[in-house]
């Protein structure tokens, strides 16, 4: 199967989400993109506060978007371009069927 659509998620820390909305809209497609509060679990404890040590989760903001496969290799290396050493967490995955219904 040759996909030619993709969903990629970026789970960031808050203090970037305007940036990261900036960055997006250059790459906006016909999907737009979503953004959504999310709390982030992980046995590491790099760049947590105390409390989000003791509660076992750290803020993040989620964002999700459609992307052609033409743009995504762009889109990648503009965040690792604009954002290095940012704590950006990062998956994509094929988009095999989507509609409106």
């Amino acid at each position: 199967m040759n996909h030619q659509e993709f969903l990629i998620t970026l789970n960031v820390p808050p203090s970037l989400e305007e940036a990261i909305v900036d960055c997006l809209l250059t790459f906006e497609s016909e999907h737009g993109f979503s953004s959504l509060p999310v709390s982030a679990h992980d046995h590491r404890n790099e760049g947590l506060s105390v409390a989000e040590q003791v509660g076992g989760r750290q803020k993040k903001v989620r964002f999700q978007m459609y992307i052609e496969k033409q743009a995504l290799s762009a889109l990648i290396d503009r965040l690792r371009a604009d954002f290095a050493g940012a704590g950006i967490h990062y998956w994509v995955m094929p988009v095999i069927e989507n509609g409106l219904i």
